[in-house]
Parts: C-alpha cells; structure tokens; sequence
C-alpha cells in the first residue's frame, strides 16, 4: 500500500511557514483552559502556571535553534539543575506545588491570547494558500500572491538538501529545511518546511522517477 502512494505522488507542494507557527501550542493551551476556566469564578493557580509554561517553552523554542547535539546538553543541564535545586533548595518549589502561587489568569485573558493567536495563524497559514513552490516530473513552479505571475524552473539536474536545525521545531511539527538547488539559477532556501521527511522522500522518488524514465516523462 505504501509503494502504490508513493508511486501515485505526481507533484509536491512545499510552503515555507514563519516561525510564528510554533506557536499553536500556547493557542491550543489558550482555548482549553478559557472553557476550564469559566467553571470557575475566581482564577485557578494551576490553570496560570500551566499557561505560563507552556509560553515560555514556545518561545524558548522560537528563539532559539537547538542541534541534535545542543538538545541533549540541555536535557542534561535541566536534570542535574533540577536535583541540585531538589536537594540544596527544597522549599523553592513549595509555593508551585501547593498552588500558592497564583498568576491571576482569567477566562478573559486566555480567551483573548485565543482569538489573537487564532487569527495570526489563520493569516498565516492563508497567506502560504498564495506563496508555494510545487514540484513536477519537469519542472519547479513557484506561485506568489494571488494575481501575480508565476515561475517555472526545469527539474533537469535539480538536488535537494534536507536538514533539521532544530529539534524541537522538528518535534512540534516535524519541521525541518528544504534547499532546492537547481541545475541553473538561484539556490532556493525554505526554512521551515512542515513534515519535512516525508516531503523529502517524495522528492526523492519524483527525482529518481525522472532519472530513470527520462523518455516517458518527455512524452508526457
């Protein structure tokens, strides 16, 4: 079954997304504690500890590229801080744990990160519906904006070089780079390619399909 799919993909599209998009964790956070939140008439401490973990995971992870190599340092920096913190600092967390530290968060506040975050991102993934690069047997056809002219790149000698600068962008929404370097022209860099394996095995195929069938495709 996997082959007949594979052998059925007949153009790829690529969207390169900005980095905002990282952020639909604090947007899914956002709107499952606005509805945990309107039970409740006043704010509950671990609703606001958790929405304030999980921003500023995001934008750890906005701001900064982690290599395979970095993620694990910092796996290893947090465990031995953590048990240093544990065992010299014990009363440190006591405040977190018993839910004494309160942020104050209300429905109101989750409700509005909601609707902001939902309408960045709807922009977002509208606006890549106009910008794409698609992949033929024969050629590259890149399409900007909605009235504007497209773009057209033989696929003749084209390579592709895929890589994963962070691995937690690769985690979130298996997202990594695309460079497309065409036989002639401009090297074409994408930087965040969604479901950036599978894109490349399609390529890989379609590449291979041209390379081996050269004939058939010219006929077509």
């Amino acid at each position: 079954m996997s082959e007949k799919k594979e052998k059925a993909v007949t153009e790829i599209y690529l969207r390169s997304y900005p980095k905002v998009i990282f952020f639909w964790p604090t947007a899914l956070v956002s709107l499952v504690l606005w509805l945990l939140q309107l039970i409740y008439p006043t704010p509950v401490a671990w609703f606001g500890n958790v929405w304030l973990i999980v921003f500023f995971v995001n934008m750890f992870i906005v701001a900064f590229d982690f290599s395979s190599t970095k993620f694990f340092v910092l796996i290893l920096v947090v465990v031995v801080v953590i048990i240093l913190l544990i065992f010299l600092v014990p009363d440190l967390f006591s405040g977190i744990g018993t839910g004494s530290f309160n942020p104050g968060l209300t429905a109101e506040f989750y409700f509005v990160v909601t609707i902001i975050m939902a309408f960045i991102l709807g922009l977002v993934v509208l606006g890549s519906r106009f910008d794409y690069w698609k992949i033929e047997r024969n050629e590259i056809y890149h399409k900007t904006g909605i009235f504007s002219s497209a773009e057209r790149i033989p696929t003749k000698s084209l390579r592709i070089k895929k890589e994963i600068p962070d691995v937690f962008e690769f985690f979130i929404l298996r997202a990594g780079s695309i460079t497309l370097m065409p036989g002639h022209g401009d090297v074409i860099p994408l930087q965040t390619v969604l479901n950036v394996n599978k894109k490349q095995k399609q390529i890989d195929f379609l590449l291979s399909y041209v390379s081996v069938e050269p004939d058939e495709v010219d006929n077509i």
